[in-house]
């Protein structure tokens, strides 16, 4: 009799990747025995104990609960399997998995990494006790495909509002463990496999969600930076033929879009074979006539030897990226992001997207001081640019005539531009930053929007921007899910906590005036255009919320990551105020409308 590992390979694998709309956990749900209580959740393939609501939020946590079977031996590189049955005992859902392997980018680094293992395919709920038929808000962590765990603490922004929905964080494999990419591991496996566990948590969601008081019709996926950058993945999934099937809503914040190959491009095969080289498994022509393929040695490997090639190769990288990325495969992701979405092939109703205003300052090359070092990383960079190509993207990114700038914040709609300054630089290395801000999150977070808006009658996109000093990348997170960083007040958290709830209940971010102006404002019920957030259409002159505030106390302060700090000033309570408006954002910080439209010209050869 064959083993069963090898029927879910064979035989239930195909059917998932091939045919989406599959529901791979009905089997499993069919062994449940109905009799699910508040804390006691039975999934069928195991039954989970969570741990009650305190009195503070009211709200039950479901820590740890495994979606897949633990990708080890033969599911290593393979699409997700369906857990194993295990009814022997209650588990206990108080502490979250394990989280997966890490592999940091080339650069400053992260600093200390979470070890991580390979069986980490687990994702939490936040429930609010007694929750029935809520919304739910599928978390998806960032770290550049790379790093980072599902251990996001959602229960802050259910409790901003009213409890009003149900919260889920996934884990997805990462670094060569989740984005290994060549002919050999298409023919063999899959590539994008971390993609494909993201896929399988959503399909986890629509079978169980219910159990835990959500429903599964109302599903909002949301992720930052490489979470984001999934999220516009999954808006593209399979060619934008999902529809609603796992989700009505998305939120993209600083949605990341590196370079997107093929899956046998030259680069990704690169990093293939770097990585088996290091892995101890090198091409056949390197160790005799071994009938053994590389993939079949990778799989037999030790799981720590493949670790530390994973993070040599990523480590070896151009500064600032990562070496295991997702990839076009022809059938879950059909094209680049960019075809994709301006072909209107697009998965799910509306859309929020954001970015923040100074967001390239860890991911570039820190040494550009003179003009021909700015011209030496554009053509590291983008190195299928012709010489049009760069002539274009210089005549976008001139500075203006002021010279002798002392770093600070741009203020967007007057003043110095994004061109000229910002907190972490000025000249040449600024408009490296920026140049790098906006070809990989900023514009494709306009252009999700923008999109939107276009795919159908229904369909609905809007636009922000965090700006509150020093908007890094990354620096939004703790105003929506906490605990908020001291430049964050109170007000402001509370207005961005409704901006994402309203978007989750409601597909619709706009809020109150009230909440908009804080209740520190002198003028509560002053008009701000947030209570009729416009959608971002031509129509409306791509009109975005621009998120900031004014006043606060100076305080000196440093931002960066391990090796790349540099002083900045932010403002802290007392006095800090809200200020929250609609602002143009073709116009913004000098013309980004157009450059983003500069980016789109060139996609291709980018490629994004």
């Amino acid at each position: 009799m064959p083993s069963l590992i090898f029927l879910l390979i064979t035989f239930i694998a195909p059917l998932i990747t091939a045919f989406p709309h599959a529901q791979p956990f009905e089997a499993l749900k069919q062994q449940a025995d109905k009799q699910t209580t508040s804390l006691q959740v039975d999934l069928g393939y195991a039954i989970y104990e969570g741990v009650g609501s305190n009195s503070s939020t009211g709200i039950n946590t479901f820590k740890g609960i495994r979606f897949a079977a633990p990708p080890l031996g033969p599911l290593r590189w393979q699409a997700p399997q369906p857990p194993r049955t295990n009814r022997t005992s209650v588990i206990s859902a108080a502490s979250f998995g394990s989280a997966c392997y890490q592999t940091a980018n080339s650069g400053p680094g992260f600093g200390p990494l979470v070890k991580g293992v390979e069986d980490c395919l687990f994702l939490n709920v936040y429930a609010p006790a007694n929750a029935s038929k809520l919304p739910v808000l599928v978390w998806i962590h960032g770290g550049g495909y790379g790093v980072g765990d599902g251990t996001q603490n959602l229960t802050d922004i259910i409790a901003a509002n009213e409890n009003g929905f149900v919260g889920v964080s996934i884990q997805y494999r990462l670094g060569a463990f989740g984005f290994l990419s060549s002919d050999e591991v298409y023919r063999n496996g899959a590539v994008n496999a971390g993609l494909l566990d993201q896929l399988f948590a959503l399909q986890w969601v629509q079978s169980y969600i219910e159990l835990f008081g959500g429903d599964p019709s109302q599903v909002t996926i949301s992720g930052l930076s490489a979470g984001g950058g999934s999220v516009m993945l999954l808006d593209i999934a399979y060619g934008g033929t999902l529809g609603t099937s796992l989700f009505v809503n998305s939120i993209s914040a600083s949605p990341f879009l590196p370079q997107q190959y093929g899956y046998k491009d030259w680069i990704p095969s690169q990093s293939y074979y770097a990585f088996a080289t290091a892995a101890g498994c090198p091409p056949k022509w390197a160790y005799g006539n071994s009938s053994q393929t590389i993939f079949e040695c990778l799989i037999a490997q030790d799981t720590e030897v493949l670790q530390n090639a994973s993070s040599l190769v990523s480590g070896s990288g151009t500064f600032g990226s990562w070496a295991f990325l997702p990839v076009t495969d022809g059938t879950f992701i059909q094209e680049t992001p960019s075809q994709a979405l301006f072909a209107h092939k697009l998965n799910g109703l509306n859309h929020l997207s954001g970015n923040n205003a100074e967001e390239g300052f860890y991911f570039t090359a820190p040494n550009i001081t003179t003009e021909n070092d700015l011209l030496a990383w554009i053509h590291l960079v983008f190195p299928l640019f012709t010489a049009n190509d760069t002539a274009q993207l210089l005549s976008y990114y001139s500075p203006s005539n002021i010279t002798n700038l002392p770093r600070f914040a741009s203020a967007g709609d007057s003043g110095p531009t994004a061109l000229d300054v910002s907190q972490a630089a000025t000249g040449p290395q600024q408009l490296a930053y920026t140049i790098y801000s906006e070809t990989t999150f900023i514009c494709p977070s306009y252009w999700l929007a923008e999109v939107y808006n276009n795919a159908s009658e229904t369909s609905v996109g809007y636009k922000y921007q965090y700006s509150v000093v020093n908007a890094a990348h990354g620096a939004d997170t703790a105003a929506y899910f906490g605990p908020p960083t001291p430049n964050q007040g109170p007000d402001f958290v509370d207005a961005f906590q409704h901006i994402w709830g309203n978007f989750i209940r409601t597909g619709n971010p706009s809020i109150s005036s009230s909440i908009a102006n804080g209740a520190a404002s002198n003028a509560t019920a002053k008009a701000n255009g947030l209570a009729d957030w416009p959608p971002f259409t031509e129509e409306e002159g791509f009109k975005m919320a621009n998120l900031n505030q004014t006043g606060g106390t100076l305080v000196p302060s440093v931002a960066g990551l391990v090796g790349s700090l540099v002083n900045i000033e932010i403002y802290t309570d007392p006095g800090l105020r809200n200020d929250l408006r609609i602002v143009d954002a073709e116009s913004w910080e000098g013309g980004r409308g157009a450059r983003c439209a500069f980016w789109k010209s060139v996609a291709g050869r980018v490629p994004e």
